[in-house]
């Protein structure tokens, strides 16, 4: 399960938002290959990993002595999710705004 306000929480930050972003892209990377959204030291990618993967962002897979870091579905699907259910909520009220000009109008 993912907490919503963890995740976005952890991509509000641009660096970390790159990393999901080029995970996106990709797929499955190292973290020396994720070193390559941002000019930044690997341990502060180290710490960006670390934030998304305890938000529940990416998960972390290990392959002898390489850690593989990938995006984690639930977390997208929980985004989805709920930017869907507030996007209804949205286009409701504007129909209705909508329709409320159209009758001033006439």
């Amino acid at each position: 399960m993912t907490d919503l306000p963890d995740t976005f929480a952890a991509l509000a930050d641009e660096t970390r938002l790159a990393i999901l972003e080029r995970l996106l892209a990709r797929g499955a990377c190292t973290a020396g290959e994720l070193g390559e959204v941002a000019p930044i030291s690997a341990p502060a990618i180290s710490r960006h990993l670390k934030v998304l993967r305890q938000a529940g962002v990416i998960t972390q897979r290990v392959d002898g002595p390489k850690r593989i870091y990938s995006a984690n579905p639930a977390a997208l699907q929980a985004i989805s999710d709920w930017t869907l259910s507030h996007r209804a909520f949205w286009e409701s009220s504007l129909d209705r705004l909508e329709r409320a000009l159209n009758a001033a109008e006439d």
